[in-house]
């Protein structure tokens, strides 16, 4: 599995925007592209900054999202967010949800 955190400071008073965004908008347009697991939105207890994970099966159907949808939902976005959200990607080592066991290293 892999997985896209994507890091969001969000404009003043805008969180619960932010959060009916991603429930209404951004959520359904994952939900139809290949390969995607799960969403995970965390928003800062001061509503100052986001982080959303997304949950991929393979690589290729994250990128695949990146390069396709992820500029439209960024467009969406664009009236909660500050700035240039920064976006890292990982291999999901464990997870309880998804019952993943952790690889074992040499």
């Amino acid at each position: 599995m892999f997985a896209r955190s994507v890091s969001f400071h969000l404009k003043p008073g805008r969180a619960a925007e932010f959060t009916q965004l991603l429930d209404k908008d951004i959520i359904p347009i994952l939900r139809k592209q290949k390969g995607f697991q799960d969403e995970i939105a965390l928003v800062a207890p001061a509503g100052a900054d986001a982080v959303a994970i997304s949950v991929w099966d393979l690589k290729e159907n994250a990128d695949t999202y990146a390069r396709a949808a992820y500029p439209g939902v960024l467009k969406a976005l664009a009236r909660v967010v500050e700035g240039t959200p920064q976006v890292q990607t990982y291999e999901v080592s464990n997870s309880t949800f998804h019952k993943i066991a952790a690889r074992a290293t040499a």
